[in-house]
């Protein structure tokens, strides 16, 4: 019967379109879409090749930049000072319900009209691909280095403080090595795992849900006496989406530090189950350590924001001294780790489509 199906199919496709057609998979149709962690592995591609598209979010605003947009309207409009703690946290808790839940909303309809509307796919494949950082954050992590080699310490200092929220001017140029590089450990999870990781478990609305959610944090998960309690649902709901793609983004950067410079992948497993506690956040150790551990350095330890100095334990046990030269090792520990996790899209779509 199966046999039968495919011979009809294949004599009555239009002209010119009988092998394509032929050649999809039984019950589909040209244009329509196809498995979710194919067009994952798509927007994966999309976004390594494009990167941010800035020509594209200068002319039109970024999703993630309407996302930002409501939070701040929600907290200029609901955390005002006046108002109890009690008051506020009870306010925050919705907004921590109900931003994740109106972008989740959004992802849905994209993905029910791309499975839909022929060809509307492609939007899924592009929202999805807006919603990761792996060629931008490479390339604003490489400016540093760039910064640092060719315009010395004050072109550092600016290059990172556009990635990193910690005073540039209490940096020296080891510290803003380290820095640049605890960033991209860091974002590596926040901005390239955890995506992935959500999007292979509940499709675009988890995805857009997950991007809700660490937006939030980013902007209100403060422990600020303004934001101490209405950002506090915020920052738990993020520890809590992050706690398994952390660990995930941890065991990749060890296995990536194959590929680097001498690097050391064992010890960089070793690093991570000894100091990634050693970090304030439950999940940002977890990819600071590994990476801390593959190149052999020491991160994290003493450091000043705006208004506070934070004394934390140093992570890793080789050099604090970070130089230029380990940003790019860390960068082509990074690269590895992304083309790993790609893989991995592919491994579980190859094991799913056994199945």
């Amino acid at each position: 019967m199966h046999n039968e199906n495919r011979k009809a199919a294949s004599v009555d496709a239009p002209a010119g379109r009988g092998h394509a057609a032929a050649m999809l998979p039984l019950g589909t149709h040209f244009g329509h879409a196809p498995d979710g962690l194919l067009m994952l592995f798509m927007a994966l591609a999309l976004d390594a090749l494009a990167g941010e598209m800035g020509g594209l979010f200068r002319r039109i605003p970024h999703p993630v930049v309407l996302i930002g947009r409501a939070i701040a309207a929600l907290d200029h409009r609901l955390n005002r000072p006046e108002r109890s703690e009690a008051d506020r946290r009870a306010r925050g808790i919705l907004v921590a319900m109900l931003v994740p839940l109106a972008a989740a909303a959004v992802g849905g309809a994209v993905a029910f009209a791309g499975r839909t509307v022929p060809h509307l796919w492609l939007a899924e494949v592009f929202l999805a691909a807006t919603m990761l950082a792996q060629r931008s954050l490479f390339e604003h992590v490489h400016d540093v280095a760039r910064a640092l080699q060719t315009g010395g310490l004050e072109a550092g200092r600016h290059a990172v403080s556009r990635i990193v929220g910690r005073d540039p001017q209490s940096l020296d140029v080891h510290g803003v090595a380290r820095a640049a590089i605890e960033s991209l450990a860091e974002n590596f999870s926040d901005a390239v795992v955890a995506p992935v990781f959500w999007y292979s478990a509940l499709g675009l609305p988890g995805l857009m849900a997950y991007k809700a959610v660490n937006t939030l944090d980013s902007m209100v998960g403060y422990r600020t006496d303004r934001y101490r309690a209405f950002g506090w649902a915020s920052a738990r709901l993020d520890d809590l989406m992050n706690l398994i793609p952390a660990r995930l983004a941890g065991l990749v950067i060890a296995l990536a530090a194959l590929f680097a410079p001498k690097g050391r992948p064992v010890a960089a497993v070793r690093t991570m189950l000894a100091d990634a506690r050693h970090h304030r956040s439950p999940n940002s150790g977890w990819p600071e350590a590994a990476m801390a551990g593959a190149l052999d350095l020491a991160l994290g330890g003493p450091r000043t924001y705006p208004g506070l100095a934070v004394c934390e334990k140093w992570i890793g046990s080789g050099r604090a001294k970070a130089m230029v030269a380990d940003i790019d090792r860390a960068l082509v520990v990074f690269g590895a780790a992304c083309a790993i996790n790609a893989g991995l899209v592919a491994a579980l779509m190859w094991a799913t489509a056994r199945v």
